[in-house]
C-alpha cells in the first residue's frame, strides 16, 4: 500500500522505512483507494440525500486480510485494488499501522485508539496454519472456532460481543444473525475506534444556531462551533482546506506520538461538493498536495457540529472496482485460508458501518468491515480567511505521518443522522 510520496518528515523508523520502500510499487495504494471509494459511496449516498461517513482504513485492513489466504488470479485482482505487490507488502504495511501510527494514546493524554482484526471460522473449517500465523502475527487478529453450519445465531452473538467491545459500543453488531446461515464458513473483520480532543477545543458558550444550505437550496438550522485566532487553512481554487489538529501524549523513549487531525474540504460554491469529489478522485496525491502548510489569521469560522451514522455492502462498489474472481464462485481462489474438504471458498458478503459525533470537545468515531464467505461449488492563503461551512463539505480524520485515512466522508445535512 502507497501512503505518500517520500518527503523529508520525522516518522517512526519501521513506518518510514516501509513507506519510502513503497513509494515506488505500482497500484492505487490506499489514499487513492480510499479517495475511489469516497467518490463511490458519495455519489450512492447523495442520491438519497444521505450524510456520509466510512473509515477507508477499515476497509483496507479488512480486505487485505482476506487477501493473506488468497491466491493466483484472485490474489493479483486484490492486489491491484489494494494497491500491494505481495502479501507480505499488504501484512507488513498493516502490521506497521497498527503497532505505531494506530498505537493507543490514551494512557499519555492523547487520543484514544483501537484496531483489531478477528477470523471466525466453522469448526469443521479450521484455518491452514500458514494463514492462522499470517492472521495472528501480521494482522494481531484473534481466531475463534464457531458453530456457523448448526448453531449461526450462537456464532452471530459472538460476532457482535467482539463488536461491541471494539468500538466501545458505538457499534452494537455488523452481522445480523439470520444473514448467517449452514453456508458461511468464515467471517473476517477489523474495527476501529477513535476518540480524541481538539488541540484547541472550542467553547461551547460561543456555540449559535445558524443556517445551513442544503443541496436542494433549502436550509436548515443547526448549531454551529466558532472560533477566533489563527487556524491551519489553505486555500485553492474552488476550496479551501481546514485542519483541525488532536491532542498529542506524552512522547514515549522509543517514538513520539502519532499525530492525528481532522481535514474539512470546503468547496467554495454550494453545490461545489461534487465536483471537489470528482477532482480528489482523479488524483492519487490530491490529499497530501492540498493540506495546509501554516496557520492564517481567521475573520468568520464557524464549523457546525454532526452526529453521522451510516452502514453500506461493499461487493458491488468493489466489483466495480475491479474485485470480481473474488466474489465468483467458480472463480475464487482461497485455497490458502481453510482446511476441508468442503466447496471452494469464496467473498459472499462485504458490510460497513461506520459513525461519529464532531462536537466542541472533540471526535468519537468507530467503525467495523466484515467479510462473509462461504463455501462454493497549493496556493499560499491570505492573510486573513473566513472559513463558514455553512453548506455540504467533505472530511477525512487521518494520522499525518503515514497518511492513513482512518474515517472519510461528507456532510451533506448536520441535523441529520
Amino acid at each position: 500500500m502507497q501512503f505518500l510520496k517520500p518527503r523529508t518528515v520525522r516518522l517512526y523508523p519501521k513506518l518510514r522505512r516501509w513507506i519510502l520502500t513503497d513509494a515506488a510499487s505500482s497500484g492505487p495504494g490506499l489514499q487513492p483507494l480510499a479517495l475511489a471509494l469516497n467518490k463511490r459511496l458519495a455519489d450512492d449516498a447523495g442520491k438519497s440525500n444521505k450524510n456520509l461517513v466510512f473509515s477507508p482504513l477499515s476497509i483496507c485492513a479488512a480486505l487485505s486480510l482476506v487477501a493473506a489466504g488468497a491466491r493466483e488470479r484472485t490474489l493479483a485482482e486484490m492486489l491491484d485494488v489494494l494497491g500491494a505487490r505481495s502479501r507480505d507488502d499488504l501484512a507488513g504495511s498493516v502490521r506497521a499501522l497498527a503497532e505505531q501510527a494506530l498505537a493507543d494514546q490514551s494512557w499519555a493524554g492523547g487520543p484514544h485508539v483501537s484496531f483489531a482484526c478477528a477470523v471466525w471460522h466453522d469448526k469443521t473449517r479450521p484455518l491452514k496454519p500458514g494463514y492462522a500465523d499470517a492472521a495472528v502475527k501480521s494482522y494481531k487478529a484473534q481466531t475463534c472456532a464457531v458453530d456457523f453450519h448448526e448453531k449461526p445465531k450462537e456464532a452471530g452473538e459472538q460476532i457482535s460481543a467482539w463488536v461491541a467491545a471494539s468500538t466501545n459500543k458505538l457499534i452494537p453488531s455488523i452481522v445480523d444473525p439470520d444473514t448467517l446461515s449452514n453456508q458461511t464458513d468464515l467471517v473476517v473483520a477489523n474495527a476501529i475506534y477513535f476518540k480524541g480532543k481538539w488541540d484547541k477545543p472550542f467553547d461551547e458558550e460561543d456555540t449559535k444556531e445558524d443556517k445551513f444550505h442544503r443541496r436542494d437550496s433549502s436550509t436548515i438550522d443547526v448549531p454551529f462551533m466558532r472560533g477566533w485566532g489563527k487556524q491551519r487553512i489553505a486555500c485553492h481554487e474552488g476550496f479551501k482546506v481546514l485542519q483541525l489538529r488532536y491532542q498529542r501524549g506524552l512522547p514515549s523513549p522509543t517514538q513520539p506520538p502519532a499525530h492525528y487531525s481532522m481535514c474539512i474540504f470546503l468547496p467554495d460554491d454550494r453545490d461545489g461538493l461534487s465536483q471537489l469529489t470528482d477532482r480528489m478522485a482523479g488524483d492519487p496525491d490530491f490529499l497530501r498536495e492540498h493540506l495546509p502548510t501554516s496557520t492564517v489569521l481567521v475573520g468568520d469560522f464557524r464549523l457546525p457540529k454532526f452526529k453521522l451514522a451510516f452502514d453500506t455492502e461493499l461487493a458491488g462498489v468493489f466489483h466495480d472496482l475491479g474485485l470480481k474472481d473474488a466474489f465468483d464462485p467458480e472463480k475464487a481462489d482461497f485455497t490458502d485460508m481453510a482446511e476441508g474438504a468442503g466447496r471452494p471458498l469464496a467473498l459472499e458478503e462485504m458490510l460497513h458501518k461506520a459513525v461519529i459525533e464532531v462536537n466542541e470537545e472533540g471526535t468519537e468515531a468507530a467503525a467495523v468491515t466484515a467479510a462473509l464467505m462461504f463455501g462454493c461449488a497549493s496556493g499560499y492563503p491570505p492573510p486573513c480567511v473566513d472559513f463558514v461551512a455553512d453548506h455540504p463539505f467533505a472530511f477525512f480524520v487521518m494520522e499525518e505521518a503515514s497518511g492513513a485515512i482512518m474515517f472519510a466522508g461528507h456532510v451533506l445535512d448536520p441535523s441529520s443522522e
